[in-house]
């Protein structure tokens, strides 16, 4: 099925090897049988999740992002520490790190690819439900403000701009339409 579609890797080459990120650069034979470059990065994957407290909040982190020169607003997230990490310990790890609480119930609201274009990065979306506030304890290249947003806040922050991280983005539109099924 799509065969007519599928690129083959013909060849491969590592261009830059970073601690987060590797770059690389594939010859690909395309269904016309023509051959084409294919720049792509190779990313472990990561988890983030979306902290709901009993009131309706949920729980948001404000954080500088050296790549876009911007203060964001976003989920807590991570990366997988390894390529065979179960996601959920990742969500469990970064919610604890980057706001201090603990979850008594997280579930799985999706995986998403967050640039098909020139990445393999998946990111595995999570709820959290039955918080327990904890101390924060990031990482020492971390910078992070909690911040507690009513959910319905947040959903228009996501709308009209105020809110770009795409995995936030999603997280909170899925969330948001969860508890309006749920009602």
């Amino acid at each position: 099925m799509y065969e007519d579609l599928i690129e083959k890797k013909i060849g491969s080459e590592d261009i830059f090897d970073g601690v987060l990120l590797h770059v690389k650069c594939d010859t690909v034979k395309l269904p016309n049988g023509n051959e084409a470059t294919r720049e792509w990065i190779k990313h472990p994957g990561a988890s983030s999740v979306i902290p709901l407290l009993p009131d309706g909040r949920i729980i948001l982190v404000r954080q500088y992002r050296y790549p876009i020169d911007e203060v964001t607003l976003e989920v807590p997230a991570g990366k997988l520490d390894a390529p065979d990490e179960d996601p959920l310990v990742c969500a469990e790890r970064e919610l604890s790190e980057e706001t201090g609480y603990t979850a008594d119930k997280i579930t799985k609201l999706t995986t998403i690819a967050t640039t098909v274009g020139f990445s393999n990065e998946k990111i595995h979306l999570y709820m959290a439900e039955g918080l327990t506030a904890g101390k924060q304890h990031t990482d020492d290249d971390e910078f992070i403000n909690v911040v507690k947003v009513p959910l319905e806040e947040a959903v228009a922050m996501a709308t009209d701009g105020r809110i770009v991280d795409a995995k936030s983005i999603v997280s909170i539109l899925m969330l948001d339409r969860l508890q309006k099924a749920a009602k």
